[in-house]
């Protein structure tokens, strides 16, 4: 029969948490709980029956909790198969009872990792009877339930009550299916710790996840893995969207860089800032960013690094966007943005993000560490005869750091910490600085004065002359070309400066 009533459980967990209900309705329906330990007590508490698994075994739980349920009378009672009669002859030979539910809850083996802890303490949270009781309890789906996670209880409660403390096929599978998740993840964190990145081997494991409308375009499918609460508290609008994400993930990444900043505005559209300004306000920082491009700002994603005031969002609130992120928001401010139910709200919360990156190839995986490193003015090395001023060290940290950020190849140009134009993603250099000079010029921005950063070092000395000729005076660029002295060359000609940093920002 699909159809089983629940009249035997196993119930062995480290968090007690919302776990009482379940007892309860298994103790209304009449089941036989086996326990150990801790759970036996909290059972115990309860006014609940509760047999210590020690009575079925005849064995104490010994070596300090490593062995409790680690014994035949355990596992045969969870793996056997009811349909077969040979099993249920040993099963009555030995004196094993069934066992139709088990709910485990594993040590809190990341968390312990998480925290700091020595080495023994993290080998200790290392759970080696509740997996075996999880992998033994899913593999006999047919006959058994395993609850492998506290965040499956009200889920399981439901189904008791609904059922009358009976479960489906159906059912069975579908928790069988989660407890397998569960295991391969606890499986892959523990690996990873130790492996501890010193060989090769591509195992990534993410619990939550999240459906989205649809991938990056309608006919795909998309999926969020992660956990967004815990980056930010969405205050307002819609659901995210797939290109909402890699929008807000390129503003995350780039306004980290201004963490420490003075007040600071960027404007993202496709992953890409076409706005960004650091001013004394956020309102002047926010008029400043919004001007190097208001035609691409509409419906764009707007980030600062400011609590967000009202008078800013006054002006904000001009402009149709689709996201804005901000570590917290003035009452008034938040009120004005609520007003459009549509507008996705964020406040971002203080979380250390990845340090690598993957990404799905031909037959493949390519992993990465991220791009943790921007030169400053301290790692500049002056390669000119002429240096840069003050001001001019400043716009080229400034500028470093946006063009870490957007697409190969570009280029950017920045004049008293405000982005003035950038060429984003051409297939040479010099098409993307040609690019940048039309945006600057179509937007009524005068590039003398101006400074220019490049992710990548000059083949040619034919950017550094059309950029001289635009009123560019001072160049950041990586180097390492072999023909980097052509362009220094042509600098020095014409009363440049150029710093090189050593740090190439390709962005694919």
């Amino acid at each position: 029969m699909s159809s089983k009533k629940i009249k035997s459980a196993l119930i062995s967990v480290y968090h007690k948490d919302n776990l009482e209900p379940i007892i309860h309705e298994l103790h209304r329906n009449g089941v036989t709980i086996f326990s150990t330990g801790g759970t036996q007590d909290f059972i115990e508490k309860l006014n609940v029956p509760v047999i210590p698994v020690e009575t079925l075994t005849s064995y104490p739980s010994i070596l300090g909790g490593r062995v409790k349920t680690l014994h035949p009378k355990v596992f045969g009672g969870i793996l056997s198969r009811r349909g077969l009669d040979s099993d249920l002859a040993q099963l009555a030979e030995y004196e094993i009872p069934e066992i139709d539910l088990v709910i485990v809850d594993l040590y809190p083996f990341e968390d312990t990792v998480a925290s700091g802890a020595g080495e023994q303490d993290i080998i200790e949270k290392i759970d080696i009877g509740g997996i075996s009781l999880i992998r033994a309890a899913a593999k006999n789906f047919k006959d058994v339930v395993i609850v492998s996670s506290r965040n499956q209880y009200d889920y399981v409660l439901d189904l008791l009550k609904q059922k009358n403390g009976a479960t489906d096929l159906a059912d069975r599978k579908h928790l069988a299916k989660l407890a397998f998740n569960v295991s391969s993840h606890y499986d892959t964190a523990i690996f990873n710790w130790f492996n501890n990145d010193e060989e090769n081997f591509f195992k990534q494991s993410i619990l939550q996840s999240q459906t989205l409308r649809y991938g990056e375009n309608p006919h795909q499918k998309g999926v969020f893995y992660g956990d967004l609460d815990a980056m930010f508290d969405k205050l307002n609008g819609k659901e995210l969207s797939y290109n909402n994400l890699l929008d807000v993930d390129a503003a995350v990444n780039l306004m980290a860089e201004f963490s420490s900043a003075k007040p600071t505005f960027a404007v993202l559209k496709h992953n890409n800032a076409c706005g960004l300004a650091s001013r004394n306000t956020l309102l002047q920082a926010w008029s400043d960013a919004l001007a190097a491009d208001p035609v691409s700002a509409f419906g764009g994603v707007l980030i600062c690094n400011q609590k967000l005031d009202v008078a800013t969002a006054n002006e904000i609130n001009n402009l149709f966007f689709e996201v804005i992120i901000a570590p917290d928001y003035e009452q008034e401010a938040l009120d004005l943005f609520l007003q459009k139910k549509n507008r996705i709200v964020l406040k971002q919360k203080p979380v250390e993000l990845p340090n690598k990156q993957f990404r799905t190839i031909l037959n493949g995986v390519l992993e990465q560490d991220k791009d943790l490193k921007t030169a400053n003015k301290n790692d500049f090395k002056t390669v000119t005869k002429k240096s840069p001023n003050a001001q001019e060290i400043v716009d080229l940290e400034f500028a470093n750091k946006l063009v870490k950020h957007t697409k190969s190849n570009t280029i950017v140009f920045a004049k008293n910490e405000q982005l003035l134009a950038s060429g984003t993603g051409q297939t040479s250099r010099v098409d993307a600085l040609r690019q940048a000079i039309v945006k600057a010029k179509s937007f009524g921005f005068d590039l003398h004065g101006a400074v220019m950063a490049s992710d990548a070092f000059f083949p040619f000395p034919d950017c550094v002359e059309l950029a001289k000729n635009e009123g560019i005076t001072a160049v950041v660029q990586p180097g390492g070309s072999i023909k980097d002295q052509e362009s220094i060359d042509y600098c020095d000609a014409n009363d440049l400066a150029m710093v090189t940093t050593g740090i190439r920002h390709f962005r694919h």
